[in-house]
């Protein structure tokens, strides 16, 4: 009778294994710069004290905007299951902070501001810039 728990042990293991090895090779494809879906601007995504933060690093000439070159738009952004991260994201274009998520999926990042609990969300989608 013990073989069967000792198996579900080591398989719950080994799962749990892979799942936090996964994080930091996730961790790893979003960080970087990339583009909005819009093409307005680049945020660059990179560690910031054990978390995720994204900075905009360029943006389009000639548009105007209330965004600064260097602002931090998300950060605090901690995994939250595969290919997810949650923290919190700036819109500068309205000044107001939100419940910040994001997702990593087939090479597009989609990032969201959340208000009201995460029951409404805008989406921006974002390519890796190569």
């Amino acid at each position: 009778m013990r073989a069967p728990r000792f198996t579900l042990t080591l398989s719950t293991l080994a799962l749990t294994s892979v799942a936090l090895l996964a994080s930091p090779a996730l961790a790893d494809e979003v960080t970087g710069t990339w583009v909005r879906d819009t093409g307005a601007s680049h945020v660059k995504f990179g560690p910031c004290g054990g978390a995720m933060c994204g900075t905009i690093a360029w943006l389009k000439p000639g548009v105007e905007t209330p965004a600064k070159l260097g602002q931090k738009i998300f950060y605090d952004m901690k995994p939250a299951g595969a290919g997810a991260w949650s923290g919190t994201a700036f819109n500068p274009e309205d000044g107001k902070t939100y419940t910040g998520k994001m997702t990593l999926a087939g090479g597009t990042l989609t990032t969201q501001g959340c208000i009201a609990g995460g029951l409404i969300c805008k989406s921006t989608t974002w390519t890796k810039v190569k």
